[in-house]
């Protein structure tokens, strides 16, 4: 299957090759955005078209037997394991955004027809394994997630590949945030060799008085882009962390829309990016704060440093805002690291090698460090340190 025979289309063409029905409303709205490529206003800084033109296989996501573990696994977009009692059903989605800014948003719904949905029963501690074993496949899946009112979750992310290599993977979250609930994810996604690239589109619903803390550590090298928009009601607050460090010739990064809707909304949005070698970094992030959300209260910050003179960060941050009665602020700041830290850890005998990890290190980890739970801040640590240490040693 080639993606950009989509191009273009209409839309009993686009359902033709996709083999689907009564699914217009979904087109159109995939249509109306328009298959993206470098003028799409999501895309213009990442390279969409390498992505979407190669011919990729496709695969029949049959349902099997979920055995019973300690996590939930998810292999080449289908469960294969879950903790015993743990509500997971296929079906269609019953809540599609209709204002998403992302045409693959609307694109993975009409690819995955019956989603994975996960109810979250009371204050539960989940982890999620995507596991990723076919080589030159379009892998494509969405998940649709439910908490519980007034019930305090955790969702851990992880992601594993076998030796494979030239994969796409289109996933993505309906997350649904209950009244008076706190659902907290922390995704952990290393990539390198070039075994696949990620277009992941997500959509978290954040009810009245509810808190969401997304915290994303996305390290390594390869092609990836997370799009996220977030809708907040009455109350509501969301916390969203990124840190990114890449090397080589790799260019990450986040897309992002947070909308305000109800009184008394708050949102946090904090971007770290570490960038070695000739990677490019993406931090293009849009706070919306409609009249109904008077007395809101944002902030929205990245800060980026450049390890190498060929590394380049996109740092966009924006407010949208049609009301006087908020608090808002919004920055961005890209340099290199502090050359007079570097030149104190050297007066005290540290070589400079060595303070340029220090600092490093230090940087990133006061965004780890915002994880609550040791076990997950040891797991990202270990990994975020393997990985830049190695690229370190090959200096």
């Amino acid at each position: 299957m080639k993606l950009t025979d989509l191009k273009d289309k209409n839309s009993q063409e686009v359902q033709n090759l996709l083999n689907i029905k009564n699914r217009a409303n979904i087109v159109e709205k995939f249509i109306s955005l328009g298959l993206p490529d470098k003028k799409s206003e999501s895309y213009r800084y990442f390279d969409i078209e390498k992505l979407l033109s190669p011919s990729y296989q496709t695969l029949e996501y049959v349902p099997k037997t979920i055995h019973p573990a300690d996590t939930i696994e998810i292999v080449d977009g289908v469960v294969t394991s879950a903790p015993e009692g743990m509500r997971i059903y296929y079906e269609a989605c019953e809540v599609i955004d209709k204002e998403h800014f992302d045409p693959l948003y609307y694109l993975g719904h009409l690819l995955s027809p019956i989603t994975i949905k996960i109810e979250v029963d009371g204050d539960a501690q989940l982890e999620i394994v995507h596991r990723y074993t076919q080589s030159n496949t379009l892998i494509a899946y969405r998940i649709v997630l439910y908490n519980q009112a007034n019930r305090h979750a955790t969702l851990y992310e992880s992601f594993i590949t076998e030796d494979i290599e030239n994969t796409l993977v289109l996933y993505g979250y309906d997350m649904h945030i209950a009244q008076d609930s706190t659902l907290r994810v922390v995704k952990m996604q290393s990539m390198q060799d070039h075994r696949y690239s990620m277009i992941a589109s997500h959509k978290v619903n954040v009810g009245k008085n509810a808190h969401a803390i997304l915290k994303s550590f996305d390290i390594g090298g390869d092609q990836a882009l997370q799009l996220l928009k977030v809708e907040l009601d009455t109350h509501a607050y969301i916390d969203a962390g990124h840190l990114l460090y890449l090397n080589a010739a790799s260019k990450r990064g986040i897309i992002s829309q947070i909308v305000h809707r109800g009184e008394h909304s708050q949102s946090k949005q904090e971007a770290k990016t570490i960038l070695d070698g000739h990677a490019r970094g993406i931090f293009d992030a849009l706070i919306t704060v409609k009249p109904t959300a008077r007395y809101t209260k944002a902030s929205q910050n990245s800060k980026a440093i450049l390890l190498h003179k060929n590394a380049y960060m996109i740092a966009k941050p924006q407010l949208e805002i049609d009301i006087d009665e908020l608090e808002a602020s919004h920055g961005a700041t890209t340099g290199q690291l502090d050359e007079k830290q570097l030149f104190y850890l050297q007066s005290r005998g540290i070589s400079y090698s060595e303070a340029r990890k220090i600092l490093v290190l230090a940087f990133a980890n006061t965004l780890i460090d915002t994880i609550k739970d040791s076990r997950h801040q040891e797991r990202i640590k270990s990994d975020f340190e393997k990985v830049f240490l190695k690229a370190e040693d090959t200096l």
